[in-house]
């Protein structure tokens, strides 16, 4: 590491000008290929990462720990920076390493703390190292030896970069990790000119299945509200977060996110945030959060308070396919996991993660666990490729 760079740990983002953070996480000029697909990501800017630490959805007794490693010139400006916590637990991470952590403990050994380098309660793809466009070189290699160094003095078992873009995974593999595979499922936009045209591309039977599905979960007494910017106000977030907690009560036990949150976002962030509501009549019934990229449109959370057959499809697919269209957004991804994805558009793309561990023998371990693991990853992918429902012949006809 260069002498003239120095490295530390922050315990909160308030500690760090924003512009300076942004200058790292998302720089200007950053291009698309630079960005591995994405000019801007909201997930690593300052005004997302820190409405969660001032709304104690992270910190506090969350098992999220901020610990941020910032590198800094010899003239004091950060040059580099990664979103990195201290963890009690692995929940809210969306790469499962559960029976790593069983098969450590039984051995004997003690996974928690683990750092985590992510943005939390996001299975999002970006860059984890978020270094200047004019920093020195070296700077990369100096946020590794930060990590190394926290590791070893909190006494954490590991260090683990989820949802990495491709170029940093290659890199951290390249200083001594190991990588590791996913998939999800993204909505690419192929220049079409409404979401009738998008139809057009699919198989007569998924075409006509689609139709049927936004007919049925409209009917005929629910529209639907996009807001976005000062169009989102208290009312709205008071529905959504409803909605939200009642998803994530019934579906993982405790939502992570508070509802100060959603005031934090909406006060510094709302430009970059799409609300779909549905409502019956003056009363909303459901809604799906999104955030918005340069490049991509980022479906996160949803709920709602009615049954009704393919809502969830309605709120959190479609109208996000027909918004990126209409704006000329690139791709839409939509959360983790989810194969019924398929059937609606959603293509399979690999995803990116990276871990090293302290003790070899484990690190030995967990090598070639994810040696076997990573072709059957990319198999199911293959798979998933071949079922996709676009028209094969061009001369198709419904």
């Amino acid at each position: 590491m260069p002498a003239a760079l120095a490295v530390r740990t922050v315990a909160s983002l308030a500690e760090i000008a924003p512009e300076a953070w942004d200058a790292c996480a998302n720089p200007p000029g950053l291009t698309a290929e630079g960005g591995a697909g994405e000019r801007f990501n909201p997930f690593v800017a300052h005004a997302f990462l820190s409405a969660l630490e001032e709304s104690g959805s992270v910190g506090r007794r969350s098992g999220w720990t901020p610990a941020h490693v910032i590198v800094e010139d010899a003239s004091g400006r950060l040059v580099a920076t990664a979103p990195t916590y201290l963890k009690s637990h692995s929940q809210g991470e969306y790469v499962f390493d559960h029976a790593w952590a069983d098969a450590y403990e039984r051995a004997g050994g003690r996974y928690y703390p683990k750092l985590q380098i992510a943005a939390p309660f996001t299975p999002v793809t970006g860059r984890r190292l978020l270094i200047a466009a004019d920093a020195p070189d070296g700077v990369a290699q100096a946020v590794v030896a930060g990590w190394r160094a926290l590791r070893e003095a909190v006494g954490a078992s590991s260090i683990h970069v989820t949802f990495c873009d491709q170029p940093d995974a290659e890199r951290l593999q390249r200083m001594g990790f190991v990588g590791r595979t996913g998939e999800q499922f993204h909505f690419v936009n192929e220049g079409y000119r409404d979401f009738d045209d998008f139809l057009a591309a699919l198989a007569s039977r998924k075409r006509k299945a689609i139709k049927r599905e936004r007919r049925d979960a409209l009917g005929d007494d629910i529209e639907v509200d996009l807001l976005t910017g000062n169009d989102i106000r208290s009312e709205h977030w008071d529905a959504f977060f409803a909605f939200y907690m009642d998803t994530g009560s019934r579906k993982w036990g405790r939502p992570y996110l508070t509802r100060a949150f959603f005031d934090r976002i909406g006060a510094t962030f709302a430009d970059r945030v799409l609300l779909v509501m549905a409502r019956q009549g003056r009363r909303y019934v459901a809604g799906a959060i999104n955030f918005l990229g340069d490049d991509a449109l980022y479906g996160r959370n949803w709920g709602a308070i009615v049954e009704r057959p393919f809502l969830h499809f309605e709120i959190c697919y479609y109208q996000a396919i027909e918004f990126a269209i209409r704006r000329g957004i690139g791709r839409v991804e939509a959360g983790a996991q989810g194969e019924h994805k398929l059937a609606r558009g959603y293509r399979p793309v690999t995803t990116y993660s990276a871990h090293e561990f302290a003790d070899v023998r484990m690190q030995r371990a967990i090598a070639d666990y994810l040696a076997r693991e990573r072709p059957a990853i990319a198999e199911a992918i293959e798979e998933y490729s071949e079922r996709l429902p676009f028209r094969r012949d061009d001369a198709e006809k419904d």
